[in-house]
């Protein structure tokens, strides 16, 4: 799949796929950027991506920042639409810092990981009446 990206500081690379069986590329800090505890941040990714119709660039944690950094997304993941493609649509990656001291990220490091994911989007059909047995609320997974 080719897909048209920008890079706003062409000194830093491209996202790279670090192994042959990687599904997401690293994204990288664009600036150097101090995250106080207990603070959430938006660190510039460099890159401006044309989504591809039928997917969605989901931006998530590498594995290893939250034990290396002790940073970690704010809201889960980040979500990012086809139509997110303007001249000012950089990513940003949000981090919360959860640790009880300063945390720098250095430009050109590794920081997030970006995933193309297919989508769909539904057609509701209303209704008035679903399902005949409720398996509960949230956090009540009935074993059978």
């Amino acid at each position: 799949m080719k897909v048209r990206i920008k890079r706003i500081d062409k000194d830093l690379p491209l996202p790279i796929y670090q192994t042959k069986g990687a599904v997401g590329c690293d994204l990288y800090a664009r600036v150097t950027t101090k995250i106080e505890p207990k603070t959430v941040e938006r660190i510039p990714s460099n890159v401006i991506i044309e989504t591809p119709p039928g997917y969605m660039f989901v931006v998530a944690s590498r594995g290893s920042t939250p034990f290396k950094k002790g940073l970690m997304p704010p809201h889960g993941i980040g979500i990012g639409d086809q139509d997110f493609w303007g001249p000012d649509d950089e990513y940003d990656i949000a981090v919360y810092n959860y640790t009880g001291k300063e945390v720098i990220v250095e430009r050109g490091e590794r920081i997030a990981q970006g995933i193309f994911v297919p989508v769909q989007r539904a057609e509701w059909e209303e209704v008035e009446e679903v399902g005949e047995e409720s398996r509960g609320k949230f956090g009540s997974t009935k074993h059978y």
